[in-house]
């Protein structure tokens, strides 16, 4: 880097520790605070949220790197159109994707959270 440019904060999944959970607090805070409040709209078997979504390793990246995306598209900036390119780029394929009554919170009811298992794999052994 030159020095000059300001870097990109890391993706939630390269952190560990205190670091992980710094990311963690700022990231809950906006899902319980903006996104949930502002577009979660009722929760339903076609389109389920889970109330305890930081369990769901999948969702925690979902949402951070939503989160990510809103900060610098929400800048003054991004322009004028920053934020209508998050609603169209990043928001809505990111929900969709989330509440899909197959995605990480299948199974999961307002309420109430179930718990996933990943699937087996097999070591590469090539």
């Amino acid at each position: 880097m030159d020095g000059g440019e300001p870097q990109a904060p890391p993706f939630i999944l390269y952190l560990e520790g205190e670091e992980y959970a710094e990311e963690m607090r700022g990231l809950s805070m906006w899902v319980n605070g903006l996104l949930i409040p502002v577009y979660g709209r009722e929760t339903r078997s076609q389109a389920p949220w889970c109330p305890r979504w930081w369990e769901h390793l999948e969702a925690v990246a979902r949402l951070h790197a939503l989160w990510l995306t809103w900060q610098e598209l929400t800048d003054p900036a991004a322009g004028a159109s920053g934020p209508a390119v998050w609603h169209r780029d990043h928001l809505g394929p990111a929900m969709v994707e989330l509440r899909d009554p197959a995605g990480p919170f299948s199974g999961c009811k307002a309420g109430s959270h179930r718990a996933k298992e990943a699937p087996v794999v097999d070591e590469y052994d090539g």
